[in-house]
């Protein structure tokens, strides 16, 4: 838990001072057709506020959202629960979320649970700014968006205040976030256009994005 917290205060401190500096760019957004309000709140909450064994889905992420805004109602986080406003956020599977965990201890955790714990033991502010930087505030993305945008070797910027960049290598949609030491996420192809026909997006990826060199 001291690394983690080690981690986790160096994090803070980076994406703060990455923040003042970056210069990125937000996508621009198309002419409307995501009319729907649904916010993916909503979405994911769908099948219920717990943990389960399915790897696959967005547990944790849920969680974790529920603990910031308990934790801090006025986040910036409060926008996924506001359908009628744009966004596109990249979220991590349970799995995901797993993997970082045992990038930062060694230690895999056996549940979800367990897996949400690691991830709070960072502290709400970490919490809160990992969360963010998976949201790309103002815009909404569908698929065929965010492969366009690949092509092209875009730089996108998030809530947490700096960007990400998307490539498309071997036929996926790759994500290159600011720890260039570690692999870079990729889109799950079955968990593309989550909540499609509503102004707010998502996508799923298979790693935890990361604001800072960890």
């Amino acid at each position: 838990m001291r690394k983690l917290n080690r981690v986790a205060a160096g994090l803070v401190a980076t994406v703060a001072a990455m923040a003042t500096s970056s210069a990125m760019l937000v996508p621009a957004e198309a002419a409307p057709a995501a009319q729907g309000n649904r916010s993916l709140a909503k979405v994911l909450a769908a099948d219920g506020t717990r943990f389960d064994r399915n790897w696959g889905d967005f547990d944790v992420t849920e969680a974790a959202v529920l603990a910031v805004l308990k934790a801090k109602p006025d986040s910036a986080v409060s926008l996924l629960t506001k359908g009628r406003q744009r966004a596109t956020a990249f979220v991590p599977t349970d799995a995901a979320f797993r993997n970082m965990v045992h990038d930062l201890t060694g230690k895999r955790p056996h549940t979800e649970k367990a897996a949400f714990k690691a991830v709070a033991g960072l502290g709400i502010d970490t919490v809160e700014t990992v969360l963010l930087y998976h949201v790309v505030p103002g815009a909404t993305l569908n698929s065929q968006k965010v492969i366009a945008a690949a092509k092209a070797g875009a730089r996108v910027q998030t809530a947490a205040g700096i960007g990400f960049k998307v490539d498309l290598r071997d036929g996926e949609v790759v994500i290159v976030d600011r720890d260039y030491n570690d692999n870079n996420a990729r889109a799950i192809g079955d968990l593309l256009n989550i909540n499609a026909g509503n102004k707010q997006i998502a996508h799923g990826i298979n790693k935890v994005l990361r604001p800072a060199d960890l």
